[in-house]
């Protein structure tokens, strides 16, 4: 492991450049104008403020062809609104578009409910169109059937570019009319109050088609080709789902998630340093290398960042330090066996490797299903949280070892400065296993039990949010801060006049003079009836906007039958993954029964504090259950390896006793390192991400508890205390040897 000269010279360059190069590049960017900087980072819309809505497809029957002429035209209707505007297909039949930025989200609504307007003019109706006077169009959109470009190859003239037009047989009639009385004369094209062409009429023209040439290229072609599909297409949208965002959340959110990272940040490196001494500072190294490098590629690939997208980068932080745990405490694993620091350091590394991919792959695992059946913010944490776990194993494995060798190479070679773990009695855990599916039983019965009585009292049996049940949300921010009964002696009532409703229901956001109301499904009249109504009597804070978020009753659907797919999915895939490393059965299934757990009591403690349950929840579950699965990981990595060792004498009890004694302060180290980044997120965040880490931090220390006491009793009482076991895997073992850098076997 001894570096020449030229070697620690290349090596610490590496690792400055990677430390200040990036940390730099976080801040004023690659070219001088912060591309590739935080400040370059696409903000969603619960940060930067706008409107989101998202239609839905009304017919049963169309083309992708009339799909992606439909985000097209819409596309093109609000790119004037905001440039950072995105309209995409979601699902197989809705359409969302996103406009960040914007405040007048009632207009907006108007303006796209409007459907796209095609027209053919001759002169006398275009001079009428341009001077605002009353006209009749020669044709419309619901004239034209199709609209192609093409590029004619045996064409003599210079623009062999072209557009042919396919008309309905009504159309036909009348561009046949049309035509014969402009021959001569130019028909104009009309999308949307803009004239896209002017073509003169050679001829009349009948048949049902027609061509549109002397285009200078085969885009301009294309685009006008666009603009008469969109101006014709037969699809009809409905609004299902809208949310409009002050961006002054989105401002508190930023600098309290901001704040709360750097907190966080400096409590793990401190916590790191004490702990792991020089490996210690090796992680914080690599944790400010490991946080640049997330930064700069969410903001070079365009990623856009939302509030869990931030609680998904912050919680990366926290579990990132989980695979420098598991290399630091294999290293005093081997200088307390005896190893010299040199061979410890290389074992390991080497004997942590496979305990790392393992754990991190099954988080990927469960971003990955998020990411496929999640909508809008979900996606953003799901990629922000596969993001980091890949750099994470970057760093772990790569950047961390140069730096620990390069710091042995320059004289850092006492084992006081690493640690060792000295002999510690082997805990008997086995022995409460009873116990503790006795407690946890108790605590799920208990979850259940609360459910149903909520539902009999007439309530929900979890508290569903707007994304599961449909529904709106109305939210003021006041200029003064009102009680509870002067919101329901005297808001409340103009809110029910106003829309015509009977059931509101008040929520008042703590320290603050924002309240928010829950009612049905609300019009857009009914909408802006409640803001009227409501601002002429009690006026809002001066800078800020009435906030609403609406989703229907088919959304909410949707939203439920994909956190359940979502949830079963990621399991079946952690199976399929375990069996495959594991070649036992019988830990894919314990690990599946832990997993199974921690979801259930999470759902018990969602169901006793009323947490509400909505698209975060998919993201709080499988986080849990990528985090969760790690812990288990780890344990049963060791357990294996013992088993290679093991013989028909072997005692599989005290083995595995051993083996969860053995990790016991791996398990507690990155509980420890992950609580920090949330607890501080808690603390510090806004409503909506203290909604989301709370959960978090109990599935945290539930994870850790089944990890600990449940995933290998399991095992045990499955078959694994049985001799055949030890032969069973010791012949898998014979057949592929795992032979590590330092040669040593495991």
């Amino acid at each position: 492991m001894k570096y020449s000269l030229p070697k620690k010279i290349i090596y610490s360059i590496i690792v400055a450049v990677l430390l200040v190069g990036l940390v730099l590049t976080a801040f004023f960017g690659l070219n001088g104008k912060g591309y590739g900087s935080t400040y370059d980072i696409d903000l969603g819309l619960d940060l930067a403020g706008g409107v989101s809505i998202t239609y839905q497809i009304k017919e049963d029957n169309f083309t992708s062809q009339d799909v992606e002429d439909t985000i097209y035209k819409l596309q093109k209707r609000v790119e004037g609104k905001s440039t950072e505007s995105q309209v995409y297909k979601e699902g197989d039949n809705r359409i969302t578009v996103e406009i960040p930025g914007v405040t007048d989200a009632n207009e907006i609504l108007k303006e796209l409910g409007t459907p796209g307007s095609l027209e053919f003019l001759d002169s006398t109706g275009y001079t009428a169109f341009s001077q605002g006077n009353d006209y009749t169009p020669l044709l419309t959109g619901s004239d034209v059937k199709a609209a192609q470009a093409y590029t004619d190859t045996n064409s003599s003239e210079d623009t062999p570019y072209g557009v042919q037009l396919t008309f309905t047989d009504d159309g036909a009639t009348k561009f046949y009319d049309a035509t014969s009385a402009n021959i001569g004369n130019r028909i104009y094209i009309v999308y949307d109050g803009e004239v896209v062409s002017a073509p003169n009429v050679k001829t009349a023209i009948s048949g049902g088609t027609a061509t549109i040439t002397g285009m200078e290229s085969f885009d301009e072609a294309d685009n006008l080709a666009t603009y008469i599909r969109v101006g014709s297409i037969p699809l009809t949208l409905e609004e299902v789902s809208s949310n409009i965002v002050g961006a002054q959340l989105g401002h508190a959110a930023i600098k309290s998630s901001l704040i709360a990272a750097a907190i966080g940040l400096a409590l793990l490196c401190l916590f790191m340093i004490v702990m792991f001494r020089i490996p210690g500072l090796v992680a914080t190294l690599s944790l400010i290398i490991y946080t640049s490098l997330v930064l700069f590629l969410v903001s070079v690939y365009d990623l856009t960042l939302t509030l869990p997208g931030i609680a998904g980068i912050i919680l990366g932080i926290g579990m990132a330090v989980d695979g420098n745990v598991i290399i630091y405490t294999r290293i005093r694993e081997e200088i307390g066996a005896g190893k010299s620091v040199e061979s410890a350091i290389l074992s390991g590394y080497n004997k942590a490797t496979s305990s790392i991919v393992d754990g991190n792959v099954t988080t990927l695992i469960a971003a990955l299903v998020l990411y496929i059946f999640g909508t809008g913010p979900v996606k953003g944490f799901a990629t922000t949280l596969a993001v980091g776990n890949i750099v994470s194993i970057f760093t772990s494995l790569v950047i961390t070892k140069v730096i620990m060798k390069l710091l042995y190479n320059f004289g850092i070679r006492d084992a006081k400065w690493y640690g060792k773990n000295v002999y510690r009695k082997t805990l008997d855990v086995l022995s409460i296993k009873k116990w503790a599916a006795i407690g946890s039983a108790v605590v799920i019965a208990a979850g259940i039990i609360t459910m149903a009585v909520q539902a009999g009292l007439g309530n929900r049996a979890l508290n569903f949010s707007l994304e599961f049940v449909g529904g709106s949300t109305t939210t003021f921010t006041f200029d003064k801060e009102y009680t509870a009964e002067e919101i329901e002696d005297n808001i409340i009532p103009v809110i029910r006049d106003a829309a015509g409703i009977t059931e509101v229901q008040q929520q008042k956001v703590a320290d603050s003079t924002q309240v928010s109301f829950k009612t049905s499904d609300l019009s857009l009249e009914q909408r802006e009836a409640i803001e009227n109504a409501v601002t002429a009597k009690y006026p809002i804070k001066d800078g800020t906007i009435v906030e609403t978020d609406t989703i229907s009753s088919s959304v909410s659907a949707t939203v439920k039958r994909d956190a359940i797919l979502s949830v079963i999915l990621a399991t079946i895939c952690m199976l399929i993954y375990i069996f495959v490393r594991f070649r036992d059965i019988r830990f894919a299934l314990a690990a599946v029964l832990a997993l199974l757990h921690d979801v259930l009591v999470v759902l018990a403690f969602y169901a006793f504090a009323r947490i509400p349950v909505g698209t975060t929840f998919i993201a709080c579950m499988l986080t849990i259950v990528g985090y969760s699965i790690n812990g288990t990981i780890i344990i049963f990595d060791r357990i294996r390896e013992q088993l290679k060792t093991a013989n028909s004498k072997t005692n599989i009890t005290e083995l595995v006793n051993s083996s969860i004694t053995s990790t016991m302060s791996r398990t507690v180290y990155t509980s420890i390192t992950t609580l920090i980044m949330l607890i501080v997120l808690f603390i510090m965040g806004v409503t909506s991400v203290k909604e989301f880490t709370l959960p978090l931090i109990v599935g945290i220390v539930v994870g850790a508890y089944s990890s600990v006491c449940l995933t290998s009793a399991m095992w045990y009482v499955m078959g694994g205390k049985k001799r055949g076991v030890v032969e069973e895997n010791n012949k898998k073992a014979a057949s592929k040897k795992e032979v590590f850098e330092d040669g040593s076997q495991v």
